[in-house]
């Protein structure tokens, strides 16, 4: 009889990717996805540490499924990923039906563990070795690098994907638990990623993320040759078939001259970059061990404004880090008023079991100062993002098509291929586009003529008569900030956005 599989995932892209590839290794032993966490066989949840938030959902799914666990005692249910890397066995001890807790390290190990549960063997614990008391050799061999086959239907949609970089951090800034459950920064070859994105395009992929925790550190040496993360977008950019590319999370003091010419250069490349400040004030910025000035990323960001004036910079902040004073805050509230990002992602600081400034500083802003800040930096953010989009207005826009609106699909819309719906897609420097348009465009790259602009979104309609034109007074666009970069939750199967196939 198939095995049926359900997996859900929080956190960053890294898990996204992360949660593809294990469906993929499990399917080569086949298993096949269930529709719902109650027909499956075994129940993964691949998880994030970055936030308690994070966790706090994490435990929650696991309180849920206990009540199936307890019907079905054949029932595997595994916590995949960093929270299991830095928790083990809390894991175990607050949630002791949890057959499975491997760490990001050994998520290939998945289909092996799995079978010894279903055989008997009972709960297993594989995770990779902590970054202390232990050589970095031998640390980094402990956190494997695996990347086997991929599975198209885990990816949000068909025609867009990750590709990992490199695995790890170095970095050690106060507040991040990721380089103690990603491990060291240890890059890919050049070679394998630029097959595998050959490999993605074969399958119908236009568009590619590279993706690691500080992407534009990348460095791959070779017989004495260094490549560069500007390197890998040459060879890249040469792919047919391959339409977009972009790369995320940046770090300030990485963000290299050659780097921003290959951006402004190559045809293929977002003028998308993700840039976190996390501060304006040089001294947060010092308790959070980032390694820069505010002055050096504003020196950073003129560089890049010089070379890529219509650019869309993001940006992370972290408010009621600890000690921050009202003044302090005021130099965040000021670097956002001034510097021009499309968008940030703002949170409020969660403390962190190993890290420095859990161990080292006291967690002293009170709960509803955090709340307060970060209503007022989100205010702020969404004034110069409207300023921003509204640039736009009368423009016209090359857009890849994505799939339904976030309207659309909570309505559960299903007009075929033929039939009108909103639809969303972005542009080549990532700004959300709404429009009215045949299901049939989802997948492929169409103009756009933008009419309204909302702080999160654009509004349109399609050039060219390939859909009928839309009143201005019915326009609508996104209300809503866009997800937190490590917030993101993916259910299984694709939703019904990622269910559109694209246009042959």
């Amino acid at each position: 009889m198939t095995k049926r599989l359900w997996i859900e995932t929080v956190g960053c892209q890294m898990n996204v990717l992360d949660s593809e590839l294990v469906v993929a290794a499990l399917r080569r032993q086949g298993w096949e996805m269930a529709t719902a966490s109650a027909e499956a066989d075994a129940v993964f949840y691949n998880t994030c540490s970055v936030r308690q938030h994070a966790e706090d959902k994490i435990y929650s799914a696991l309180g849920r499924v206990r009540i199936e666990k307890a019907k079905r005692p054949g029932l595997v249910v595994g916590v995949l990923g960093c929270m299991a890397q830095k928790d083990q066995e809390l894991i175990r001890k607050r949630a002791p039906w949890v057959d499975l807790v491997v760490g990001p390290g050994q998520l290939h190990q998945v289909p092996t563990l799995v079978a010894d549960v279903l055989a008997g063997g009972g709960p297993r614990i594989e995770v990779s070795l902590e970054r202390k008391g232990h050589a970095r050799e031998a640390i980094a061999r402990s956190f494997e690098s695996y990347d086997p086959d991929r599975d198209p239907a885990m990816r949000p949609t068909p025609f867009q994907a990750f590709i990992r970089t490199q695995t790890g951090c170095d970095k050690f800034c106060a507040f991040c638990v990721v380089p103690h459950v990603r491990g060291p920064e240890q890059a890919r070859a050049p070679d394998t990623i630029v097959a595998e994105a050959r490999k993605l395009v074969a399958e119908g992929c236009r568009e590619i993320t590279l993706i690691g925790q500080t992407v534009n550190s990348y460095r791959w040496n070779d017989g004495g040759r260094t490549s560069r993360l500007s390197d890998l977008l040459v060879r890249l950019d040469a792919l047919d078939g391959l339409d977009r590319i972009k790369f995320v999370t940046n770090y300030p003091r990485d963000m290299t001259d050659d780097l921003i010419a290959a951006v402004r250069d190559l045809p293929k490349v977002c003028h998308y970059l993700h840039v976190p400040a996390q501060h304006g004030s040089d001294a947060v910025l010092g308790r959070m061990k980032r390694g820069y000035t505010i002055g050096e990323y504003m020196e950073m960001l003129g560089r890049v404004r010089e070379a890529l004036p219509q650019a869309a910079v993001t940006s992370d902040f972290i408010v009621g880090f600890c000690g921050e004073t009202d003044a302090e805050f005021e130099t965040t509230l000021d670097l956002v008023r001034t510097a021009g990002f499309k968008n940030s992602f703002i949170f409020k600081y969660s403390p962190r079991p190993g890290t420095k400034a859990y161990d080292r500083l006291p967690d002293d802003v009170p709960e509803d100062v955090k709340k307060e800040r970060n209503r007022l930096l989100l205010e702020a953010q969404e004034d110069v993002s409207l300023a921003g989009n509204q640039r736009f207005i009368g423009t016209r826009q090359q857009v890849l098509v994505e799939g339904l609106s976030t309207r659309d699909e909570k309505r559960a819309v299903d007009p075929g291929p033929d039939g009108i719906a909103q639809l969303t897609g972005r542009t080549m420097c990532d700004r959300i586009v709404v429009f009215d348009a045949p299901t049939r465009l989802v997948g492929r790259l169409v103009d756009i003529d933008i009419l309204a602009a909302g702080a999160w979104s654009l509004s349109g309609v399609v050039a060219d008569g390939l859909a009928n034109a839309v009143p201005l007074d019915s326009l609508t666009f996104s209300t809503e900030p866009p997800a937190e970069l490590y917030d993101i939750t993916l259910n299984s199967p694709r939703s019904s956005t990622g269910s559109l196939k694209p246009e042959a």
